[in-house]
């Protein structure tokens, strides 16, 4: 028999593999988030179970505002993720022992937000073997860390002796809590307290005593993490390409545009490093310039929020509330930076100005560039931490 032509056939499209169609992604983000959720309310349930007297003394420096800023700065550089850190902190404060008061958290929140730029600063290095091209690309990094510098230089103090942020989410939260009129049960709590009775049952059955509650402290934190690094994947997967899209037409918009972008952005991918880090090679290619990813930074600030208010969903107990204002509180301190630094032109050219200054001694050194990274993200934020802890 003579085989059949296939001249001018079209080839047909190949159909999507199963784990790629929209539907399944939806229905694996959905289910990576309430996994996430079980995570954060099961942290809680562990702290609680270790007794007040050990998390007392354990959280006892992070009185210190100052020494709280370093160990959101370091824990946050450590683990690569702001969503992360953050999840964790609302999480330990809506614990219904309050093992960590909301006072103490938000500078851990503050410094959260400058641990989450070592990434693209990081992402910067790659470009260090092409001069021009690594100073445009190191500018538009750090101009992200000289932001949030600022904000919380700003910030602190005004908390610390007005306590501002921590007054309005309360605010906040209380409408929010209040919004009806009435309390009533959440279905969702219910289902998030539920996933994680199996993990207890197990984790109770291995480990007695301090050790069960350990063990289920580092079950949920690994939770955590595998959820939303999980979340990362899928979402960038499958929004890259319209990240991409997004970022690209925010270049030719207004400054209030582009913030919309960053925070859409951000909220697509879960994951403020994504949004920021594209722009680093666009800017070492000369396809952006500082003053155009500036604003979309500041957007991805915003949208990174969303992770703390999610975590604020699976808070149970009489301490819910104190982990929904800690959450607010992240996203309020975002807003107030923007509103304090970006419309005055002589203060919004400060980061800038630091971020070329900073850009023109590394590419004169790229050592300096490298030990930028490594003392003021790592070591001297450890170095506060541990002498914090001894003498403190």
């Amino acid at each position: 028999m003579d085989p059949i032509p296939t001249r001018g056939l079209v080839p047909p499209r190949p159909e999507p593999e199963w784990h790629e169609h929209p539907a399944v992604r939806a229905l694996l983000v959905l289910f990576l988030l309430y996994v996430f959720l079980v995570g954060v309310n099961g942290l809680g349930v562990g702290f609680k179970s270790l007794g007040r007297d050990l998390l007392d003394t354990f959280f006892g420096a992070t009185a210190n505002p100052f020494l709280g800023l370093m160990v959101g700065i370091l824990g946050t550089t450590l683990v690569q993720s702001s969503s992360v850190s953050t999840a964790l902190i609302v999480g330990l404060v809506a614990a219904p022992e309050n093992p960590l008061p909301v006072v103490n958290a938000i500078p851990m929140i503050m410094g959260a937000n400058i641990g989450t730029t070592v990434t693209n600063t990081i992402a910067s290095l790659a470009h260090m073997g092409f001069r021009e091209e690594f100073r445009r690309a190191f500018a538009v990094a750090t101009c992200h860390d000289f932001f949030n510098y600022f904000a919380v230089i700003l910030l602190l103090p005004l908390e610390l002796t007005t306590r501002l942020l921590s007054r309005s989410a309360t605010v906040l939260a209380d409408l929010v809590g209040g919004f009806g009129g009435a309390d009533y049960e959440s279905p969702v709590k219910g289902l998030i307290e539920a996933g994680g009775v199996p993990i207890e049952a197990a984790v109770t059955a291995l480990f007695t005593g301090g050790l069960a509650a350990a063990a289920l402290i580092a079950v949920s934190v690994g939770l955590i993490f595998f959820a939303l690094l999980a979340i990362i994947k899928v979402m960038r997967s499958a929004t890259q390409s319209r990240v991409e899209t997004l970022v690209s037409r925010a270049f030719e918009n207004k400054p209030l545009v582009a913030m919309i972008v960053g925070a859409i952005a951000t909220v697509m991918v879960q994951s403020s490093s994504i949004t920021t880090s594209l722009l680093v090679p666009l800017a070492g290619a000369g396809v952006l310039t500082l003053g155009q990813a500036f604003p979309i930074t500041l957007g991805a600030n915003v949208g990174t929020t969303i992770t703390a208010l999610l975590a604020a969903l699976a808070a149970t107990g009489p301490n819910a509330e104190a982990g929904l204002v800690v959450a607010l509180a992240h996203l309020l301190f975002n807003l107030l930076g923007i509103v304090l630094i970006y419309p005055v032109k002589r203060i919004r050219r400060l980061p800038l100005a630091a971020a070329r200054g900073l850009a023109n001694v590394a590419v004169r050194s790229r050592t300096l560039a490298i030990l930028y990274v490594v003392i003021l993200f790592y070591l001297l934020p450890a170095a506060f931490a541990y002498f914090g802890h001894v003498f403190g």
